[in-house]
């Protein structure tokens, strides 16, 4: 067994419960976004991605994070810091970002452990639709 940022992979395939707390495996909830090669499979919301980008944040995954942000607000690099235990993601409102709309907000609450100390972030992301792809904007 291998671990992700305190999520076992059980050996054989991927049967652990998705971070985004969705009630599915990872393996049919965020993991098929994260783990489809670019440009196949894409979130069909803006809360979708959302919720994929904090198992993401989870399962330090860098390089999803990278993918599904903006162009013109990403970042060169990005580095997550494996002492930082994200545990419980709430998603708190949500205005536009379905399937036909190009952009979306979506306002949360992610708490996370680091030091063995609790805290929380608070955030409205702003997520823009470019093709068929959504992205994460940037913050208000």
């Amino acid at each position: 067994m291998t671990a992700i940022n305190q999520y076992p992979v059980p050996a054989g395939g991927d049967a652990r419960r998705c971070p985004c707390l969705s009630g599915e495996t990872l393996a049919a909830c965020c993991g098929r976004f994260l783990h489809a090669p670019s440009g196949t499979t894409y979130p069909p919301t803006a809360e979708a991605l959302m919720r994929s980008r904090y198992t993401a944040f989870a399962t330090l995954s860098a390089d999803y994070l990278l993918r599904t942000w903006h162009p013109e607000t990403r970042p060169d690099t990005l580095e997550l810091d494996p002492q930082q235990h994200w545990y419980r993601l709430e998603i708190l409102n949500t205005v536009g970002g379905g399937p036909w709309d190009n952009d979306g907000v979506v306002s949360f609450r992610a708490r996370y452990r680091h030091g063995g100390v609790r805290d929380s972030l608070s955030e409205t992301s702003r997520f823009v639709r470019l093709g068929r792809q959504w992205l994460y904007a940037d913050a208000l």
